[in-house]
């Protein structure tokens, strides 16, 4: 018998004070900037590698890419 795994997150929307704060020009502009932080600059893409490698740069641990079966 498989054990269930509570996988909830919870999740704040920081979208309506960050359109606030920025406007809709400087949110678009903040958000192309975090995806170019996580992108493989060689593939104009984000890939997992790429959040594996650069996650270790911004405190995050690799092993939360990991999902339980």
């Amino acid at each position: 018998m498989e054990k269930a795994v509570d996988m909830t997150v919870d999740f704040e929307d920081y979208f309506p004070s960050m359109m606030e704060r920025y406007g809709a020009q400087g949110l678009l502009t903040e958000l192309c900037n975090g995806f170019r932080l996580l992108m493989d600059g060689e593939r104009g893409r984000i890939t997992f590698e790429s959040l594996k490698m650069k996650s270790v740069g911004l405190g995050w641990s690799p092993s939360s890419f990991i999902y339980a079966q």
